[in-house]
């Protein structure tokens, strides 16, 4: 946004003497960035001075006129001049650039024969000189308004700076020299007068023209006046002008102008009927899908039914609050005007210009938020411009329709600014700064925050905070972090996640992490039997694939992917792992309900929405293949079996907090794993995953090589990790003994250390299984399980009768439990 200084000067009272950087500094200061400060008088270079027309001849033989002029510019000698303007005489005060100088746009002046005669500079025009768009003649200064040769650039508005502002979305109100003058006030804690309070006329009981409102959201007000009898030939002033273009505003007519200057002023966006082109009352509404609208820059835009328009019997005659209309804009003989302020919805206006690819000046301000206090203040400062410059009466009838809710307290407690920032603001403090802004405050804690019209961004006590901030200075907030809290910022299953991921890596496991999209196929891959539940994944409605549109219900269709891939790149030996979560839905017959934006869902949609959500439990996966044991001079090399599989799962459990005598590891048939070499791996009975090695038919259909293992276990069924409780160390010496039972081949060696810890007694400090043997000699289908039994007691040293009880003991309970029996007994 652009705008000069003279103009805030006249809101806020400000240093005579203001340098662009001081001036740069309290905008940045106070939180409005700034592009440019632009001193105009630099902008024309060299000697600008007033002259006085001695003489003119006029030039024949050419296709326009041409005048050759004498001009007292002040110096020995007039000055010869060549001028193509006719708009002044004899006599007349004009401004001269003399050779040497330069105009705006690197326009340079110089000495030099045209038309056939000698031309030492130029008389200048309001156009030439980046003051005005008007090129129809030349600069004429009132008579006796400065001798000749002094510097004519404060005589013709080049005394200015102008400002180039960058104004924050959530700021609406600083696209004003209302609200930038504010601003300044809180700067330099100056004087501000507020252009936006005084007297107008309020609604009379008749309007001054019918209007119905059919959108009261969308259009919460809508003020009118009329004014009858206007001159159409009536300019706008030139300082009006230089102010409108200094802020990138072209100038069309004095109407027009005049609805501009009041919304660069102000900040009140406004539009201008010429009143004998709209037909009977006006209607605002939202548009008909399919409505057509020519706008005021020529094209014809087809309507949403989202898009707000003012109507008369006609049909649509304006794009609310982005552009009028063709049909009734003001023209060249237009002597009656209808002046209209409304309040538009900040979210229709900018849905709007983003549809039709209009970002009006109006536009811009309306999405970011217009006070709705402005209209009838707008209108008033309009009428009086327009009658002040063109004549025409003024209906004393004024139409305004408010459906304005005033905005809503924001209780604030009084040390959150504080703590938030780091700067000790007391609640005195506190007040003060946002009383500055407008806002109005009581009670005392919390403090009962009520924001001013214009500032329609401070909803939350953070906006409130940010508001103290900036006012209290930012130059004083320590730039120093802010203290972090104490205490665990992990939960325990993040905690446990982790242990378990470093468990894994630490165990020579690679991590992966892949997609969790799988094909519709990747069941019958892994040979999934047609009622297993995994077969039923949520389909994606949008997928990034067509070739996976399906969520996966097991880590192990993509993470077999990835070590297909791997193995495809030149990798032999490989141990991948991965956790994440799958997705397991629940099947039902009616579709969740549609939950809308306008409000919070009830306690039933809500239930009813997440009665379908699937169930997300987090796995973890981990494939093997080749040798997990390198060969090499040290001696041969051992390949990946399903027991490292099994073992990957105790390594998870255990990192995940769980004791080894929780765990129960038991043969099991579970697709993919090869029906016999799969086992269940159970913690306090529960199975929670399974490991072994792949089905040969998997392999096949995936293209991996023979003997590939795999474990997958369900971490969030693992029970939580119990309080760890502190062993008793006992220094007495431990008696070791080995035994070794036979059993039937299909009883797994887990329940045979169940039976033998629980029958061994308090006594038994460790069991280790070190041996199974089968063969011909120990009897067929039977096994022989070897294992070492370590008995301690924490208060003697045991004797050879008391542990060799506890073994009989120990073997007892194997005999009766699993029909266990001594080898070579």
């Amino acid at each position: 946004m652009k705008l000069s200084l003279s103009w805030l000067r006249e809101y806020v009272e400000l240093p005579a003497v203001l340098s662009a950087d001081e001036l740069e500094r309290k905008l940045v200061d106070i939180g409005i960035e700034v592009e440019s400060i632009v001193d105009q008088a630099a902008t024309v270079k060299g000697d600008l001075v007033v002259g006085r027309v001695l003489e003119i001849e006029e030039l024949t033989g050419f296709k326009k006129p041409i005048r050759f002029t004498r001009v007292d510019v002040g110096a020995a000698a007039p000055q010869e001049i060549v001028c193509g303007a006719s708009n002044f005489e004899v006599g007349d005060l004009v401004v001269v650039i003399l050779p040497g100088g330069e105009l705006p746009g690197g326009f340079k002046i110089g000495a030099r024969k045209t038309y056939g005669r000698n031309s030492n500079g130029m008389i200048c025009s309001a156009a030439e000189l980046g003051l005005s768009g008007d090129h129809s003649g030349i600069i004429v200064l009132p008579p006796d308004s400065a001798p000749t040769g002094v510097d004519a650039r404060p005589l013709v508005g080049l005394d200015d700076v102008v400002l180039d502002l960058e104004i924050t979305p959530d700021r609406g109100y600083e696209m004003s020299i209302r609200g930038v003058a504010r601003e300044l006030s809180h700067a330099y804690e100056s004087a501000y007068t507020d252009p936006g309070i005084g007297d107008a006329p309020g609604a009379t009981p008749e309007p001054a023209y019918p209007l119905r409102i059919d959108d009261t959201v969308g259009c919460d007000r809508y003020a009118a006046r009329i004014v009858r009898g206007i001159d159409p030939s009536a300019p706008s002033p030139e300082w009006m002008q230089r102010r409108l273009i200094t802020a990138g505003v072209r100038t069309i007519s004095l109407a027009v102008d005049i609805t501009n200057y009041v919304m660069l002023e102000l900040g009140q966006p406004m539009h201008v009927f010429d009143l004998n082109l709209v037909r009977g009352g006006l209607v605002v509404r939202r548009a008909r899908m399919g409505e057509k609208l020519t706008t005021l820059d020529g094209v014809a835009r087809v309507l949403d039914a989202e898009d707000m328009v003012i109507c008369d019997d006609s049909g649509p005659i304006c794009l609310a609050a982005v552009m009028g209309g063709e049909t009734s804009e003001v023209q060249p003989d237009t002597v009656d005007v209808l002046l209209e302020a409304a309040h538009w919805d900040p979210v229709m206006v900018g849905r709007t210009a983003r549809r039709h690819k209009l970002f009006s000046e109006a536009a811009k301000r309306w999405e970011r938020g217009v006070d709705p206090h402005l209209p009838l203040v707008a209108l008033q400062r309009a009428v009086e411009l327009l009658t002040a410059h063109a004549g025409g009466t003024v209906d004393e009838r004024v139409l305004d329709q408010d459906y304005v809710v005033p905005p809503a307290a924001v209780m604030l407690d009084s040390t959150l600014p504080a703590r938030r920032i780091g700067v000790g603001y007391s609640a005195e403090q506190v007040t003060t700064l946002l009383s500055l802004i407008g806002c109005t405050v009581r009670g005392t804690e919390p403090l009962e925050v009520t924001p001013p019209t214009w500032r329609p961004d401070l909803v939350r006590p953070i906006d409130l905070v940010e508001e103290v901030a900036r006012l209290g200075g930012f130059d004083v907030i320590p730039s120093v972090l802010p203290p972090t809290r104490g205490g665990g910022v992990l939960t325990p299953t993040q905690r446990r996640r982790r242990m378990v991921g470093r468990a894994m890596a630490e165990n020579g496991y690679v991590e992966v992490l892949s997609y969790p999209f799988i094909s519709t196929g990747a069941a019958d891959l892994l040979g999934l039997a047609a009622d297993d539940p995994r077969r039923s994944a949520v389909r994606l409605t949008n997928p990034i694939s067509d070739q996976e549109p399906l969520l996966r219900t097991s880590l192990l269709t993509p993470l077999l992917g990835t070590l297909k891939r791997n193995l495809g790149r030149g990798e032999r030996d490989l141990a991948l792992y991965e956790t994440g979560t799958v997705f397991l839905p629940h099947l039902t017959a009616t579709a969740p309900p549609v939950l809308g934006v306008d409000h919070g869902p009830s306690d039933e949609d809500w239930a009813a929405a997440n009665a379908i959500v699937p169930e997300q439990p987090w796995h973890l996966a981990a494939v093997l293949t080749g040798e997990v044991a390198p060969a090499g001079w040290w001696g041969k090399g051992r390949p990946a079996t399903w027991s490292d599989a099994i073992e990957a799962a105790r390594i998870a459990i255990s990192a995940a907090g769980l004791t080894d005598d929780r765990v129960t590891v038991r043969a099991a048939e579970n697709p993919p794993w090869h029906p016999g070499r799969c086992a269940a791996i159970a913690v306090d009975g529960t199975v929670v995953g399974y490991a072994g090695e792949l089905h040969p038919g998997v392999l096949a259909a995936l293209e991996l090589p023979k003997r590939t293992c795999a474990m997958e276990l369900d971490l969030d069924a693992i029970p939580a990790t119990p309080v760890t409780q502190a062993i008793r160390i006992s220094t007495f010496p431990a008696a070791l003994i080995d035994v070794a039972l036979v059993v039937d081949a299909a009883v797994p060696a887990a329940e045979v250390e169940a039976a033998l810890v629980a029958g061994a007694g308090e006594l038994l400090e460790s069991v280790r299984l070190f041996d199974v043997y089968a063969s011909e000699q120990v009897g067929a289908g039977l096994k022989s399980l070897a294992y070492k039994l370590t008995f301690r007691a924490l208060d003697r040293t045991l004797t050879v009768e008391e542990a060799v009880a506890a073994r009989d003991a120990a073997v007892a309970l194997a005999s009766s439990r699993v029909g266990a029996t001594l080898r070579g007994a």
